[in-house]
């Protein structure tokens, strides 16, 4: 049986350590850690944890991918903000589905459009959510920027 003294032994973490932070370093520069909606001026951050999510498929008993729909099927208004809720919880402590409301009421007020929200924020907070790999999220990301810039 071989050993490693103590001192060789932690000399070796530390390395591996100091990778694995260089690793996710660059790979947290690559992606973005959460979405942002801007209205009236102020800038919300938004981001599904794990329990919101799992929460959310409690609540709409199926997986969230079944949500996301599509250029032909977009979901619902009222999906779409409940899922804009969650996403924001973390950041926005105490913030309510009303409060969400309001802010879309808001937003449109500003000019802002369902498709608009679908495209810049609901389909942004997915993708930093970790729903697609980093070549898929790097394609919908040009994809939805393209269709962002067609619309305004």
């Amino acid at each position: 049986m071989n050993y490693v003294d103590n001192e060789e032994y932690e000399k070796n973490q530390a390395q591996e350590e100091s990778g694995a932070e260089e690793a996710v370093s660059e790979e947290s520069r690559k992606k973005d850690y959460f979405a942002t909606w801007e209205v009236g001026g102020e800038t919300y951050r938004m981001k599904l944890t794990t329990p919101e999510q799992l929460q959310l498929e409690k609540i709409y008993k199926r997986n969230l991918f079944a949500l996301m729909g599509d250029a032909d099927n977009l979901p619902t208004l009222s999906t779409m903000l409940q899922i804009t809720h969650a996403s924001m919880k973390p950041f926005h402590h105490g913030i309510k589905l009303k409060q969400v409301e309001s802010l879309y009421e808001k937003y449109i007020r500003e000019g802002g459009s369902m498709l608009q929200f679908y495209v810049e924020v609901y389909m942004k907070i997915y993708a930093v959510s970790g729903f697609f790999s980093a070549s898929m999220e790097e394609e919908m990301t040009a994809s939805m920027d393209k269709m962002a810039e067609e619309m305004n």
